[in-house]
């Protein structure tokens, strides 16, 4: 009884730091955006969704190669993109000066697209591979430098898309920090990204502990436990960037998130010691794929259609689909989660 008492206090001690850590992102990122004169979708997309999945990159790096755990490793990734996704409801219920799908810009359509390329790439090397025939190449899965390079690819594109709309942006907001210079702010952000990283590399080892001792699966660990804290950063980030009325760098932030998401699990595959990581993972994780696919082009209806009406004066009909899907897959990882 002293076990559990004693992960799951470490466990609920990384949710505070990462959550904390979150918080600082997004104040250091938005003083970024204010001083180097670059939009809050761009920031959202690139600093803040690269830095917040860094969890996510560190998790995996170390469920792979020092806890020997693909299962884990993927859980975490397929989890943390739906619960990002889920973030978008969050939001939806926060920002009460009109709905998100209408304040927010279609720009963030582009990064939501490629989300689903990227995404539909990994869900084909995980059908392949159930299938046995998963394509590798000296143990790599052939579509990991794919989905890498379609990551570049995705960065270039909409920054080259962002640079074309910040002509626009000349309603600066004020220097929150005219107190302090770029450097030492870009010092901050740093530092508060570190604490996100070492907090991350700390998650798969306690992660299985706690499969270990509630008997539970590492698909279900993965994907519900770990996945969640990684997200944490996002969550924290969303809910300080309404509060600072910087809505595009929360959903910037979020779809750019789960681009790296995807990258990262190549990444995975690439230093994946035993061969391709998705010959090694749980069918269950196909769920999870397409119910983050499914969520995404409901996110991007929203953003397309721009609806400005509130069910039950909470949320948009589109945010309650994305509840139900998050539901509908936590279920389904529980159940599996039970057959341990």
């Amino acid at each position: 009884m002293n076990d559990i008492i004693y992960v799951w206090a470490q466990f609920f001690g990384c949710l505070v730091l990462v959550g904390y850590a979150g918080v600082k992102l997004t104040i250091y990122g938005d003083a970024i955006a204010d001083k180097t004169g670059l939009g809050g979708n761009w920031i959202g997309f690139l600093l803040i969704g690269i830095v917040t999945s860094v969890p996510e990159l560190a998790s995996g790096i170390s469920a792979v190669t020092l806890a020997d755990a693909p299962d884990l490793a993927a859980g975490a990734i397929f989890g943390a993109c739906i619960f990002n996704l889920a973030i978008i409801v969050i939001l939806d219920l926060l920002y009460r000066r009109d709905s998100i799908y209408h304040s927010a810009s279609q720009g963030h359509i582009l990064s939501a697209a490629f989300g689903i390329v990227l995404l539909g790439f990994s869900g084909l090397e995980i059908t392949l591979a159930l299938n046995g025939e998963t394509l590798a190449l000296n143990r790599i899965g052939i579509l990991s430098p794919v989905i890498l390079v379609l990551y570049l690819l995705a960065i270039y594109t909409v920054f080259s898309y962002e640079s074309r709309q910040i002509k626009a942006y000349t309603e600066q907001e004020p220097d929150a920090y005219p107190g302090l210079s770029l450097g030492a702010v870009i010092m901050r952000y740093a530092a508060a990204a570190v604490v996100v990283i070492v907090t991350g590399i700390c998650l798969p080892m306690i992660a299985k502990q706690i499969a270990q001792l509630m008997h539970w699966n590492e698909s279900f660990v993965g994907t519900l436990l770990v996945g969640f804290i990684t997200t944490v950063p996002e969550m924290a980030v969303a809910v300080t960037a309404v509060r600072i009325q910087a809505l595009d760098m929360a959903i910037g932030g979020i779809f750019g998130s789960n681009l790296m998401n995807n990258a990262i699990l190549a990444v995975e595959d690439i230093i994946y010691p035993q061969g391709s990581i998705f010959s090694k993972i749980s069918p269950v994780h196909t769920v999870s794929v397409v119910t983050a696919l499914i969520m995404t082009g409901f996110a991007i209806i929203g953003l397309f259609f721009r609806t400005e009406q509130r069910i039950l004066k909470m949320v948009g009909w589109i945010s309650w689909v994305l509840l139900l899907l998050l539901l509908i897959n936590s279920y389904c990882m529980y159940i599996n989660g039970q057959t341990a």
